[in-house]
């Protein structure tokens, strides 16, 4: 059965990296004693090395160990071996790069079809998705395709915010940006606020945290979603 966390955020404002949802985590992975981190996304463009330590000092906290990905030989291998995943956020189009590049995209995909518990942050969300195109993040590399991990139905734009009246800001708001993204394609996208995370238990999914979501469907009447709506 599957086991996701799917998170819009490491950090909410004020909070230490994962701090506001560790009492979660500490259910979650209660039966994992270590936790495999993909760093591939390298936030702020820092090495894998940081990255994993960010991670790793988190973990503690729940008694939990962290190591890396590349700190192994070989990345299918360990993503096959692994008690439980992490991949964090950072730039999207990175991270996917990197899967396709040590080609584990379809191991991490069976891995969580059998099971295996997984939490994603930001990034490590978007890739939940059928696809990766609902991503904030600027192109700065080229992955060989924009597919993703398609464990849920929809896809995800992490970070999701809400037009701000007082704002003179003058361009696109998120959600001109999904319907213009619904244009061309026909996938919903699940605008997730910061604090908000999703709950996968086999097929189903349900919205946790303390902020609703937004759910936009092709030529349909945008949803907003309530705390423990079951999607």
């Amino acid at each position: 059965m599957k086991k996701l966390l799917i998170a819009s955020t490491s950090t909410i404002y004020g909070s230490g990296y994962l701090e506001y949802i560790l009492p979660t985590l500490a259910t979650f992975f209660k039966k994992a004693k270590t936790i495999l981190f993909i760093p591939y996304a390298r936030p702020g463009g820092i090495n894998y090395e940081i990255y994993t330590n960010i991670a790793r000092k988190a973990f503690s906290q729940i008694d939990k160990n962290v190591i890396g990905v590349h700190e192994f030989e070989s990345a299918k291998e360990a993503v096959e071996k692994a008690e439980a995943i992490f991949v964090g956020g950072g730039n999207t189009f990175e991270l996917v790069n990197q899967l396709y590049k040590n080609n584990i995209i379809d191991d991490l995909k069976n891995v969580i079809n059998n099971g295996t518990p997984y939490l994603g942050t930001s990034a490590g969300s978007n890739i939940c998705g059928v696809t990766m195109m609902n991503t904030n993040d600027m192109p700065i590399v080229y992955p060989p395709s924009f597919k993703t991990l398609g464990i849920i139905p929809f896809n995800i734009n992490a970070h999701y915010l809400d037009p701000n009246p007082d704002s003179k800001h003058m361009g696109e708001t998120r959600e001109t940006r999904i319907k213009e993204y619904h244009v061309f394609n026909d996938t919903a996208v699940l605008g997730l606020r910061e604090g908000s995370w999703l709950e996968v238990k086999g097929e189903e999914i349900t919205l946790k945290g303390d902020k609703e979501a937004r759910f936009f469907e092709k030529n349909k009447e945008t949803k907003e979603l309530k705390t423990n709506s079951v999607l």
